[in-house]
C-alpha cells in the first residue's frame, strides 16, 4: 500500500510566462482545460528543493532532501483550481523511480543542486535520464522585497494557492494528487537565469515576453496518494 507524504519545500523560484490559452491546451489532456488569469493561461518552471520527504507520520529526521525542477502549467476541473506537471527533474534515482511506480509522476533523473550562497540562491539542473531528451537549467535567484501572503495579491494566488495536481501517465490515463498546507508567503524575486532548456524539452517555444518572478522560502506539505481520474 502506497502511503500519503510528509515534506517540506524550500527555497522556491516561480519563473512564470504568459501563453495563449489554445496554444496551452494543445498541450494538455483532452480531460483538463487551461485556467487563465487576464485571458492568458500561464507556463510556470519552478526550481527548489524537498526536504524531510517520509511517507506520513515519520519524524522528520529520517525523510531525504530532493533538489527538484518542474514545469507546470495551471488548470481547473470540476471547480477545482490545480496543477498541471509536463515534468519534473530531480536528483536520486531511486526516488525518481518509487515517484513514477507510486506516485505516476512525470519524474525525470537529473543531476540537481540548490546552495544559498551571498543572498542568492544557486541551482544548476541537468536531465541524465536515458532516452529522454536533454533538459539543463541554470539560474541564481533571490528575494527582492518585502514578504507579502498570497491570497493578498490575485495573481499571485492563482498561482500557487492550488491543492491539487495532474498528471498524466505513459498510458493516457489521468491521475490526481491532493495536498494539503498553509498559505503561501512570498517575494518579489530576481533572477538571472544562465540556461534554460526545459520549455523545449516540452516542446514549448520560449516566450517573448519576460516572465514573472516570485520567491517563497517554503512551507511543510502533505501529498495524499495517487488518485486515477
Amino acid at each position: 500500500m502506497v502511503l500519503s507524504l510528509e515534506m517540506g519545500w524550500r527555497h522556491l523560484l516561480f519563473q512564470s510566462w504568459p501563453i495563449a490559452p489554445e496554444l496551452m491546451n494543445a498541450h494538455l489532456p483532452d480531460e483538463l482545460e487551461a485556467d487563465t488569469f487576464d485571458g492568458s493561461a500561464w507556463l510556470s518552471v519552478v526550481p527548489y528543493t524537498n526536504v524531510s520527504v517520509r511517507p506520513k507520520g515519520l519524524p522528520a529526521g529520517m525523510g531525504i532532501r530532493l533538489p527538484e525542477l518542474n514545469l507546470r502549467t495551471y488548470v481547473e476541473r470540476d471547480g477545482v483550481s490545480s496543477v498541471y506537471f509536463f515534468s519534473l527533474d530531480a536528483q536520486g534515482l531511486a526516488s525518481v523511480i518509487g515517484a513514477r511506480l507510486f506516485q505516476h509522476l512525470p519524474y525525470y533523473y537529473a543531476r540537481t543542486s540548490l546552495a544559498w550562497a551571498n543572498g542568492r540562491i544557486q541551482f544548476r539542473s541537468r536531465r541524465l535520464h536515458p532516452g529522454e531528451r536533454p533538459a539543463h537549467y541554470d539560474a541564481s535567484y533571490w528575494p527582492a522585497g518585502k514578504p507579502f501572503a498570497a491570497p493578498e495579491d490575485p495573481f499571485a494566488e492563482f498561482l500557487v494557492e492550488r491543492y491539487r495536481f495532474y498528471t498524466q501517465t505513459p498510458d493516457g490515463s489521468i491521475r490526481y494528487t491532493d495536498v494539503g498546507h498553509e498559505p503561501w508567503t512570498l517575494y518579489p524575486a530576481d533572477a538571472d537565469i544562465e540556461t534554460n532548456t526545459l520549455l523545449s524539452a516540452n516542446g514549448f517555444a520560449v516566450p517573448d515576453t519576460e516572465p514573472v518572478y516570485y520567491y517563497s522560502p517554503g512551507l511543510d506539505v502533505v501529498a495524499s496518494t495517487s488518485s486515477r481520474l
